[in-house]
Protein backbone atom coordinates (compact mmCIF):
# COMPACT_ATOMS: atom_id res chain seq x y z
CA UNK A 1 0.00 0.00 0.00
CA UNK A 2 0.84 3.54 -0.77
CA UNK A 3 -0.08 6.89 0.72
CA UNK A 4 -0.11 10.00 -0.60
CA UNK A 5 -1.60 13.17 0.65
CA UNK A 6 -2.52 15.78 -1.56
CA UNK A 7 -3.86 19.51 -0.16
CA UNK A 8 -6.48 20.34 -3.30
CA UNK A 9 -8.33 18.39 -5.78
CA UNK A 10 -6.00 20.24 -8.02
CA UNK A 11 -3.19 19.00 -7.11
CA UNK A 12 -3.82 15.55 -7.93
CA UNK A 13 -2.25 13.68 -10.97
CA UNK A 14 -4.58 14.05 -13.88
CA UNK A 15 -3.87 10.92 -15.85
CA UNK A 16 -4.65 8.31 -13.01
CA UNK A 17 -6.71 7.51 -9.69
CA UNK A 18 -6.48 5.53 -6.89
CA UNK A 19 -8.01 2.49 -5.73
CA UNK A 20 -9.06 4.54 -2.51
CA UNK A 21 -9.85 7.97 -2.54
CA UNK A 22 -10.38 9.69 1.16
CA UNK A 23 -12.17 13.02 0.84
CA UNK A 24 -11.38 15.57 3.41
CA UNK A 25 -13.51 18.75 4.08
CA UNK A 26 -12.91 18.90 7.52
CA UNK A 27 -14.92 22.78 7.80
CA UNK A 28 -17.32 21.62 6.74
CA UNK A 29 -18.41 19.12 4.22
CA UNK A 30 -17.27 15.83 5.04
CA UNK A 31 -18.31 16.53 8.63
CA UNK A 32 -21.61 17.32 7.58
CA UNK A 33 -21.65 14.06 5.29
CA UNK A 34 -20.66 12.33 8.00
CA UNK A 35 -23.17 13.55 10.72
CA UNK A 36 -26.54 13.71 8.39
CA UNK A 37 -25.57 9.64 7.85
CA UNK A 38 -25.07 8.89 11.19
CA UNK A 39 -28.05 10.58 12.18
CA UNK A 40 -30.12 8.57 9.52
CA UNK A 41 -29.76 10.56 6.52
CA UNK A 42 -30.87 7.86 3.36
CA UNK A 43 -27.79 9.27 1.55
CA UNK A 44 -26.09 11.97 0.17
CA UNK A 45 -26.06 13.27 -3.02
CA UNK A 46 -23.36 15.75 -3.74
CA UNK A 47 -23.25 18.23 -6.48
CA UNK A 48 -20.22 20.86 -7.92
CA UNK A 49 -22.79 22.65 -9.63
CA UNK A 50 -26.08 24.00 -7.95
CA UNK A 51 -28.03 24.13 -11.04
CA UNK A 52 -27.70 20.82 -11.75
CA UNK A 53 -28.68 20.40 -8.14
CA UNK A 54 -32.10 21.78 -8.56
CA UNK A 55 -32.56 19.69 -11.43
CA UNK A 56 -31.90 16.28 -9.61
CA UNK A 57 -33.48 16.91 -6.91
CA UNK A 58 -36.57 17.67 -8.97
CA UNK A 59 -37.34 13.89 -9.65
CA UNK A 60 -36.81 13.16 -5.99
CA UNK A 61 -40.27 13.06 -3.68
CA UNK A 62 -40.38 16.51 -1.92
CA UNK A 63 -40.94 14.84 1.35
CA UNK A 64 -38.26 12.68 0.84
CA UNK A 65 -35.58 15.41 -0.27
CA UNK A 66 -33.42 18.06 1.38
CA UNK A 67 -31.36 20.72 -0.47
CA UNK A 68 -28.03 21.59 1.49
CA UNK A 69 -26.39 24.55 -0.06
CA UNK A 70 -23.21 26.83 0.80
CA UNK A 71 -21.70 28.79 -1.40
CA UNK A 72 -19.12 30.93 0.76
CA UNK A 73 -19.89 29.52 4.32
CA UNK A 74 -23.17 31.14 3.68
CA UNK A 75 -26.35 28.73 3.50
CA UNK A 76 -27.87 29.38 -0.64
CA UNK A 77 -30.96 31.15 0.14
CA UNK A 78 -33.24 29.06 -1.52
CA UNK A 79 -31.97 25.86 0.16
CA UNK A 80 -33.41 23.90 3.01
CA UNK A 81 -29.98 23.70 4.55
CA UNK A 82 -26.21 25.38 4.28
CA UNK A 83 -23.28 23.30 5.23
CA UNK A 84 -23.94 22.99 8.79
CA UNK A 85 -23.01 19.82 10.29
CA UNK A 86 -25.40 20.89 13.78
CA UNK A 87 -28.07 21.61 11.58
CA UNK A 88 -28.35 17.92 11.12
CA UNK A 89 -30.72 16.24 13.47
CA UNK A 90 -32.20 12.78 13.35
CA UNK A 91 -35.36 14.95 13.76
CA UNK A 92 -34.98 16.86 10.38
CA UNK A 93 -32.54 14.40 8.13
CA UNK A 94 -33.94 10.99 9.22
CA UNK A 95 -34.46 8.79 6.08
CA UNK A 96 -34.51 11.82 3.83
CA UNK A 97 -31.48 12.29 1.05
CA UNK A 98 -29.50 15.44 1.10
CA UNK A 99 -28.35 17.59 -2.59
CA UNK A 100 -25.97 18.66 -1.32
CA UNK A 101 -23.72 21.26 -2.79
CA UNK A 102 -20.65 23.14 -1.23
CA UNK A 103 -18.07 25.57 -1.68
CA UNK A 104 -14.81 23.29 -1.79
CA UNK A 105 -16.08 19.72 -1.17
CA UNK A 106 -18.56 18.74 -3.59
CA UNK A 107 -15.50 20.09 -5.91
CA UNK A 108 -12.98 17.14 -4.34
CA UNK A 109 -15.75 14.30 -4.54
CA UNK A 110 -15.99 15.10 -8.35
CA UNK A 111 -12.53 14.97 -9.18
CA UNK A 112 -11.94 11.19 -7.83
CA UNK A 113 -15.39 10.03 -8.12
CA UNK A 114 -14.55 7.64 -10.73
CA UNK A 115 -11.94 5.90 -8.15
CA UNK A 116 -12.44 2.47 -7.39
CA UNK A 117 -13.39 2.95 -3.74
CA UNK A 118 -14.25 6.75 -2.73
CA UNK A 119 -14.92 7.25 1.05
CA UNK A 120 -14.98 10.56 3.07
CA UNK A 121 -13.51 11.38 5.86
CA UNK A 122 -13.26 13.78 8.94
CA UNK A 123 -11.78 14.64 12.57
CA UNK A 124 -15.30 12.62 14.17
CA UNK A 125 -15.10 9.94 11.75
CA UNK A 126 -11.21 9.56 11.53
CA UNK A 127 -10.91 5.86 13.20
CA UNK A 128 -13.21 4.98 11.15
CA UNK A 129 -11.92 5.89 7.57
CA UNK A 130 -8.56 4.58 9.34
CA UNK A 131 -10.25 1.09 10.44
CA UNK A 132 -10.90 1.01 6.42
CA UNK A 133 -7.92 1.23 5.16
CA UNK A 134 -6.28 -1.13 7.21
CA UNK A 135 -8.97 -3.92 6.64
CA UNK A 136 -9.01 -3.49 2.46
CA UNK A 137 -5.34 -2.32 2.06
CA UNK A 138 -5.95 -0.72 -1.31
CA UNK A 139 -2.86 -0.52 -2.99
CA UNK A 140 -2.81 3.11 -3.69
CA UNK A 141 -4.84 5.63 -1.41
CA UNK A 142 -5.17 8.98 -1.86
CA UNK A 143 -5.97 11.62 1.07
CA UNK A 144 -7.33 14.68 -0.83
CA UNK A 145 -7.87 18.00 0.98
CA UNK A 146 -10.44 20.23 -0.29
CA UNK A 147 -8.89 23.10 0.27
CA UNK A 148 -10.30 26.81 -0.52
CA UNK A 149 -11.12 27.71 -4.35
CA UNK A 150 -8.08 25.67 -5.29
CA UNK A 151 -5.56 26.95 -2.20
CA UNK A 152 -4.63 24.83 0.58
CA UNK A 153 -6.32 24.90 3.90
CA UNK A 154 -4.45 23.55 6.92
CA UNK A 155 -7.17 22.05 8.52
CA UNK A 156 -7.72 19.34 5.85
CA UNK A 157 -4.13 19.09 5.74
CA UNK A 158 -4.06 18.11 9.25
CA UNK A 159 -7.20 15.90 9.03
CA UNK A 160 -4.59 13.77 6.27
CA UNK A 161 -2.05 13.41 8.85
CA UNK A 162 -4.21 12.09 11.39
CA UNK A 163 -5.43 9.19 9.12
CA UNK A 164 -1.98 8.19 7.79
CA UNK A 165 0.08 8.48 10.99
CA UNK A 166 -1.88 4.86 12.84
CA UNK A 167 -1.94 3.52 9.73
CA UNK A 168 2.00 3.90 9.45
CA UNK A 169 2.23 2.80 12.86
CA UNK A 170 0.25 -0.50 12.43
CA UNK A 171 1.61 -1.87 9.04
CA UNK A 172 4.40 -4.05 9.44
CA UNK A 173 6.05 -2.35 6.76
CA UNK A 174 8.97 0.50 6.74
CA UNK A 175 7.48 4.18 6.41
CA UNK A 176 9.46 4.65 3.62
CA UNK A 177 7.87 1.87 1.65
CA UNK A 178 3.93 3.42 2.22
CA UNK A 179 4.95 6.44 2.27
CA UNK A 180 3.87 7.62 -1.55
CA UNK A 181 5.06 11.78 -1.55
CA UNK A 182 6.74 14.23 0.74
CA UNK A 183 3.37 15.65 1.54
CA UNK A 184 2.07 13.00 3.35
CA UNK A 185 5.45 13.63 5.85
CA UNK A 186 4.49 17.06 6.23
CA UNK A 187 0.66 15.96 7.20
CA UNK A 188 1.67 14.15 10.04
CA UNK A 189 4.00 16.34 11.58
CA UNK A 190 1.13 19.45 11.20
CA UNK A 191 -1.18 17.17 12.79
CA UNK A 192 0.96 16.55 15.69
CA UNK A 193 1.67 20.02 16.33
CA UNK A 194 -1.90 20.57 16.48
CA UNK A 195 -3.45 17.38 17.92
CA UNK A 196 -4.29 18.90 21.53
CA UNK A 197 -5.40 21.82 20.45
CA UNK A 198 -7.63 21.75 16.40
CA UNK A 199 -9.94 24.76 17.48
CA UNK A 200 -6.88 26.67 18.34
CA UNK A 201 -5.73 25.54 14.51
CA UNK A 202 -9.05 26.20 13.33
CA UNK A 203 -9.40 30.22 14.79
CA UNK A 204 -5.84 30.58 12.98
CA UNK A 205 -6.66 29.15 9.49
CA UNK A 206 -8.32 31.06 6.73
CA UNK A 207 -11.49 29.32 6.50
CA UNK A 208 -11.91 29.22 10.29
CA UNK A 209 -11.88 32.72 10.74
CA UNK A 210 -14.56 32.92 7.73
CA UNK A 211 -16.68 30.98 9.83
CA UNK A 212 -15.83 32.72 13.36
CA UNK A 213 -16.83 35.78 10.74
CA UNK A 214 -20.45 34.13 10.13
CA UNK A 215 -20.36 33.30 13.97
CA UNK A 216 -20.33 30.13 13.85
CA UNK A 217 -17.98 28.97 16.42
CA UNK A 218 -20.13 26.06 17.22
CA UNK A 219 -19.49 24.44 14.05
CA UNK A 220 -15.53 25.01 14.37
CA UNK A 221 -15.80 23.60 18.18
CA UNK A 222 -17.90 20.29 17.03
CA UNK A 223 -15.84 19.52 13.46
CA UNK A 224 -12.91 19.70 16.18
CA UNK A 225 -13.71 16.69 17.93
CA UNK A 226 -11.82 13.44 16.75
CA UNK A 227 -13.73 9.93 16.55
CA UNK A 228 -17.08 11.27 18.32
CA UNK A 229 -18.40 8.53 14.99
CA UNK A 230 -18.15 5.39 14.26
CA UNK A 231 -19.77 5.65 10.62
CA UNK A 232 -18.19 6.06 7.74
CA UNK A 233 -19.41 7.73 4.06
CA UNK A 234 -18.98 5.58 0.92
CA UNK A 235 -19.81 6.11 -2.55
CA UNK A 236 -22.25 3.99 -3.87
CA UNK A 237 -22.58 4.99 -7.29
CA UNK A 238 -21.16 8.63 -8.88
CA UNK A 239 -21.55 11.16 -6.41
CA UNK A 240 -24.20 9.41 -4.03
CA UNK A 241 -22.63 8.34 -0.98
CA UNK A 242 -24.41 6.38 2.11
CA UNK A 243 -23.19 4.64 4.99
CA UNK A 244 -20.69 1.83 4.92
CA UNK A 245 -22.51 -1.33 6.55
Amino acid sequence: MKLFVYHTPEATPSDTLPDCAVVIDVLRATTTIATALDAGAEAVQAFSDLELLRQESENYPVNKRLRAGERGGKKVEDFDLGNSPLDCTPEVVQSKRLFLSTTNGTRALKRVENSATLITAAQINRQAAVNYILERQPETVWLVGSGWQGSYSIEDTACAGAIALPILNRLEVSQPDLIGNDEVIGAIALYSRWEKDLVGMFHQASHGKRLLDLNCIEDLKYCAQTDTLNILPIQSQPGVLVKHT
